[in-house]
């Protein structure tokens, strides 16, 4: 299961930004007493309409629901219905400019155009819109019907688009749970191999340990094959992904329940109680693992079943996806410094290539990655390989595209690896966690400079531009600073250097 859900985990290398400017909120009340209110995702463009910062200079208007027609004609509805309200339409062959003149025409004074495909960006001629003076913003078809079943069928609505916040606290919770998860699978990897070595004390166990890390080490031609392979594999969903993100949420579900199971078995093992036992086909096993197994699988399956429930099934998909990447960087090793700098080095370029080089390769001009992320042609269903958190700053971004602030697996497990051979390097060398220490902040300070490249940019960044470099130029300062860059590059047997 290593190097495959690796391959996956690392499809998404990314770290996604605010929403585009041209975003706002559409605010909905009710005619209860007292009034039920709910906001909706609108898409406008700002150089035909200017809405307010605030609901405090918010005009409301009456919404009539004419999404039986499209507004292609004047002749399709009565002008009483549409005087000094807000109407909605559905989006037809008509230009949005031919629309929003007939209803300006008819006294409407805010149009609204329902769509049923994926809300996409409103551009026309600025010059042809001099004469329109109404509002004009595109809604979800969906949020139309949504807003009649919940606020009845007399509606009050506004237009109003709050700035950006520069910084969301989200951003707090991703980063705790980044460091956290690779300083944890780093300390793993150490203890793991302070057993090992422990264990090593005749030839014969010897050579079976040195045949089993054969199974989970990663050769510098390996991880020349794996990226190539991962390159492949991100260009194929790009290609047909409606059909493998299915393949990508089946594989999730089982390599996380087992990781989860992974991880839980050891801390499991450390409590002295419930050691009962079965056997069946000639192997024992104890009771409070197999429930241990029913559990993790169940926490997988309830997941899959309500993948889509944001209000709370990412606070599951974090559980899992921690659980993920620890086993991981726990599990699969780096024999030498050498082999980090390859694989970090290539993913990097991987992950550039993919976010800033294929908007020019690409018809729409979109970046592969970005596509793949968010789900290509308007797919519903999104790729499970990210730790997500809800924003907490109100802004138009939590109710269109991007509800969540995202970081992919990718980001955590590749440094994490580093991380891992910085541990098992401190061990054998009994150099006192000096590398392990020194790689872990430098990956946090990585994180803190993504995040403030993000705030500054607006726009999608590949994470690895700025954890690569601060990890790997780390851990050579500290082998160059302490005279063991060559062992450190070459990486030390279980022969060398330790010490009991």
């Amino acid at each position: 299961m290593g190097a495959a859900g690796l391959l996956w985990a690392l499809l998404w290398a990314l770290l996604l930004p605010p929403v585009a400017a041209d975003e706002g909120i559409l605010h909905a009340s009710g005619s209860t007493v007292p009034p039920v209110t709910k906001d909706y995702c609108i898409i406008y463009n700002s150089k035909w309409t200017s809405l307010p910062k605030s609901l405090d200079n918010a005009t409301f208007r009456t919404l009539e629901n004419l999404t039986s027609t499209v507004l292609c004609s004047s002749s399709e509805v009565p002008s009483a219905l549409m005087k000094d309200k807000a109407v909605v339409v559905m989006r037809g062959n008509c230009t949005f400019l031919e629309k929003a003149r007939i209803a300006q025409n008819l006294g409407a004074k805010m149009l609204l155009i329902a769509s049923k495909s994926r809300l996409s960006s409103i551009s026309d001629n600025k010059t042809d819109f001099e004469d329109v003076t109404l509002p004009i913003a595109l809604i979800r078809y969906n949020d139309i019907v949504d807003m009649q079943q919940t606020l009845g069928k007399e509606v009050n609505v506004t237009l109003y688009s709050p700035p950006l916040p520069q910084f969301d606290y989200s951003m707090v919770v991703i980063f705790l749970i980044a460091v956290s998860t690779v300083a944890l699978g780093g300390y793993w990897s150490g203890v793991a191999e302070l057993e090992n070595l422990k264990a090593i004390a005749s030839p014969g166990e010897r050579e079976t340990r040195r045949k089993k890390e054969e199974n989970v080490t990663f050769t510098p031609v390996t991880v020349i094959l794996f990226v190539a392979i991962c390159c492949v594999m991100l260009v194929l969903l790009y290609f047909f992904y409606k059909w493998l993100v299915y393949v990508i949420i089946s594989v999730f579900c089982l390599a996380s329940a087992m990781s989860l199971y992974n991880c839980l078995a050891a801390l499991v093992g450390e409590i002295p109680f419930g050691q009962c036992r079965i056997t069946c086909c000639n192997k024992t096993i104890e009771v409070r693992l197999i429930f241990l197994a029913v559990f993790c699988a169940a926490a997988a399956v309830v997941w899959a079943v309500f993948r889509n429930e944001d209000r709370w099934a990412w606070i599951l998909q974090d559980i899992l996806g921690v659980a993920f990447c620890l086993n991981f960087i726990k599990t699969l090793k780096m024999p030498n410094f050498k082999s980090c700098v390859i694989l970090l080095g290539l993913l990097l370029l991987y992950d550039v290539f993919f976010v800033f080089i294929t908007p020019f390769i690409t018809k729409n001009g979109a970046s592969i990655m970005v596509e793949v992320a968010a789900g290509p042609f308007g797919n519903s269903e999104k790729l499970p390989v990210v730790i997500r958190v809800p924003r907490l700053e109100h802004s138009a971004s939590t109710l269109c595209d991007l509800p969540f602030s995202l970081l992919g697996f990718g980001d955590i497990i590749v440094p994490g690896l580093l991380v891992a051979y910085c541990r098992r390097f401190d061990v054998q060398t009994s150099s006192s966690s000096i590398y392990y220490i020194s790689c872990t902040i430098a990956y946090a300070v990585g994180m803190v400079l993504t995040f403030v490249v993000l705030a500054l940019m607006k726009m999608g960044q590949p994470a690895l531009l700025y954890l690569v470099p601060c990890t790997l130029i780390t851990s050579s300062l500290v082998a160059w600073r302490r005279k063991e860059m060559k062992k450190f590059w070459k990486g030390s047997s279980y022969q060398v250097g330790w010490r009991p």
